[in-house]
């Protein structure tokens, strides 16, 4: 009887080996699936960086341009529109390659939106999936550019003296062209945010 119960234990072996083999190519591959992931989530961060940029060069022109014009007030309307602002999409290429990416595409719509694609710069590298060497992750992302003031225009006749009241989100500005000391800045101005 002692004999049987040993010839038990040595046939237990093999099937261990097999389960502890089998597991631990499972968390190989689970791990190979999560270096894809931080792979997607860096290409999406990258993504996402870039066209938030660009957009923010672009609402920084306009704002400036308002400002520029800001005894005009017959020229606001325009930069409300985005009417001055110029292509920045040289800004995505630059947040893109600092968070390991390249700018695929960038698309300008001339006005209020940037929409960026991009491929990651690294692989998701060696694993036990074959082929992950040479893979790398793509994203796309759109950035918006949002008007946040509204005004009266002024009238034929207007006094020239005196500026439209600006009223943004979270303020009314009351303009005094004898003291331009407190003009709003461009996030005042404009809002800029990624699109859903």
């Amino acid at each position: 009887m002692t004999r049987c119960r040993r010839d038990d234990a040595g046939q237990a072996f093999p099937i261990y080996i097999t389960v502890v083999a089998g597991l631990l190519f499972l968390a190989l591959a689970y791990l190979a699936v999560g270096q894809a992931g931080v792979n997607r989530s860096g290409a999406q961060t990258a993504a996402d960086a870039a066209a938030l940029a660009a957009a923010q060069k672009t609402r920084g022109q306009l704002a400036h341009l308002w400002v520029t014009d800001v005894l005009d007030p017959t020229k606001w309307q325009e930069i409300f529109d985005g009417e001055g602002g110029s292509d920045s999409c040289w800004r995505a290429h630059q947040l893109a390659a600092q968070n390991h990416a390249r700018v695929k595409d960038c698309a300008w719509d001339g006005a209020f939106r940037y929409t960026v694609d991009v491929r990651t710069t690294k692989s998701v590298g060696d694993s036990i999936v074959p082929g992950t060497e040479n893979l790398h992750a793509a994203a796309s992302a759109t950035a918006v550019i949002e008007p946040l003031c509204t005004f009266e225009p002024p009238g034929e006749g207007a006094d020239k003296a005196s500026l439209p009241q600006l009223s943004c989100k979270d303020r009314n500005w009351e303009l005094n062209p004898d003291d331009l000391t407190d003009l709003p800045g461009p996030e005042d101005l404009f809002d800029v945010h990624l699109a859903v």
